[in-house]
């Protein structure tokens, strides 16, 4: 294989990146459009068309799913490692504002209900994407603004939203000349806001978008306390002294390790299955009579986990989602939720207490009797965001009796392949510290083969850990 250390680098990157980091070391707001030139000067990737008159609508939709509902009404965006800082700053009610999110953006933040948004930041990662995410968004907000401001759509969508009339294909249509969007272009921005479709579009009409920022104690120290009070919260409140323990550190999600372990919801299966029947959902019942039938050849066992996860999130779903919480703990598991710092929640799984009958039957293998005598956890954390999931490595890996293993998973974009793909990669060059780490991963295509029921497994990998999703541009990924 090719090892050969990457020279990536763009002027144009670095500018934007300079500029905003220099802008953001003053006490006062800066104002977001000082940096929509170099922005759109670096022609990110993820936004090609920013410095056009044409509406970039995959930016809009990348940088809306990443923003929570209420940046309709934001001017202000204060970023801060913590509540410390806020309430030794201007805000010191900030315990009294609301908590909000976004649908494509684990982070957290909140709302004062007028036009101020907190947005916790574990490290420079978080800054990287805020700031390219909402000079994007302003600048597709205020081309839509250009296109609808004083039109007749305006009254239109005001009816809308009032509820005097529903959005009608003449409205549609008048919205894609207008747009310059077809009906699929519409259709997709319909889609993705959902809900706020109206009321987006006609605060878009209204008025222009003027963000600010603020940053309050970014500095490295802030950071790594941050984590430092994240881990002591998690070792506080497990019953299980992780400083005297072997651990197996997995960065995943909070879900796929529990529902292998626990069978909640195959043991649950008669009752989703009714909930498939009463709900009323043809995409469900139909993707469960293609697999009763092997139409498909998608696992039983992963969609019931999938159907489960929407039953928990309904009011008849909580009391079961109780109960399997409690299961989860005779099979020593314990779920550490993230209140005060990082957004990431973590779960602390006992060997010695999984019970073999539970386990998803794909995972039941010879030897399972021996994890009796194991003192050995499982570490498993939500995956964090760029600099915070090293900072997250150096506090477990201090923290922990004995590091036995770091197994990491997640989604990732890729120049090969296509989605659905699983990419096994060996050697991984890190842009934060311009170094490139070879080890011989744990799987190999065979490991994962037989259970991938869609899509390739591709082993011997190169991958990158970038600084941004939109610090990205054509002679960046040249390199690659």
């Amino acid at each position: 294989m090719e090892r050969t250390v990457p020279s990536t680098g763009s002027e144009e990157i670095e500018l934007y990146q300079r500029t905003y980091y220099s802008l953001l070391r003053t006490t006062d707001e800066v104002q977001i459009r000082s940096l929509v030139e170099s922005h759109a000067r670096m022609r990110s990737a993820l936004h090609v068309k920013a410095g056009e008159p044409e509406i970039d609508l995959d930016a809009l939709i990348y940088a809306s799913l990443r923003l929570p509902p209420c940046i309709l009404q934001v001017r202000l965006v204060v970023m801060t490692p913590s509540e410390r800082s806020l309430k030794e700053g201007d805000y010191p009610d900030i315990g009294t504002w609301r908590p909000v999110s976004a649908p494509g953006r684990r982070r957290r933040m909140r709302f004062d209900g007028r036009e101020t948004l907190a947005a916790f930041i574990a490290s420079r990662s978080d800054i990287d994407d805020l700031i390219p995410t909402l000079t994007a968004y302003q600048i597709e907000w205020n081309k839509i603004h250009l296109r609808l401001h004083n039109t007749p759509v305006t009254d239109r969508l005001t009816a809308c939203a009032e509820g005097r009339r529903g959005v009608d294909e003449p409205l549609r249509e008048e919205l894609c000349r207008l747009l310059g969007f077809s009906r699929q272009d519409l259709a997709r921005l319909e889609t993705a806001w959902g809900e706020q479709f109206v009321p987006t579009l006609l605060a878009m009409a209204r008025r222009r978008k003027q963000f600010a920022v603020r940053l309050l104690s970014g500095s490295y120290v802030d950071y790594r306390r941050a984590t430092r009070h994240w881990w002591h919260h998690i070792a506080e409140t497990v019953p299980t002294p992780l400083s005297q323990r072997p651990v197996y550190f997995v960065s995943s999600n909070t879900h796929s390790l529990v529902n292998l372990l626990t069978g909640c919801a195959l043991r649950r299966k008669e009752e989703l299955l009714r909930l498939i029947e009463e709900s009323g959902d043809p995409a469900l019942q139909a993707e469960y009579r293609a697999i009763q039938e092997e139409e498909v050849p998608s696992s039983q066992e992963n969609f019931l986990y999938y159907v489960m996860k929407k039953y928990a999130r309904t009011p008849e779903g909580r009391s079961v989602a109780r109960v399997c919480l409690e299961e989860m703990r005779t099979a020593g598991i314990w779920h550490v939720e993230s209140l005060h710092y990082l957004d990431v929640d973590a779960q602390v799984i006992e060997l010695c207490a999984i019970r073999p009958e539970w386990l998803d039957p794909r995972v039941r293998v010879d030897g399972l009797e021996y994890l009796r005598d194991s003192d050995a956890v499982i570490l498993n954390i939500d995956y964090p965001l760029g600099l915070a999931a090293y900072r997250i490595l150096v506090e477990v890996a201090t923290g922990v009796g004995r590091l036995e293993g770091l197994y990491v998973l997640g989604k990732a974009a890729t120049l090969n392949g296509r989605v659905g793909d699983v990419m096994i990669p060996n050697v991984i060059h890190d842009e934060h510290s311009q170094n490139t780490y070879l080890f011989p991963n744990a799987f190999t295509a065979a490991d994962v083969r037989p259970y991938l029921m869609y899509g390739t497994v591709l082993d011997n990998q190169k991958a990158i850990s970038v600084r941004g999703t939109f610090l990205q541009n054509r002679q960046y990924m040249d390199v690659f």
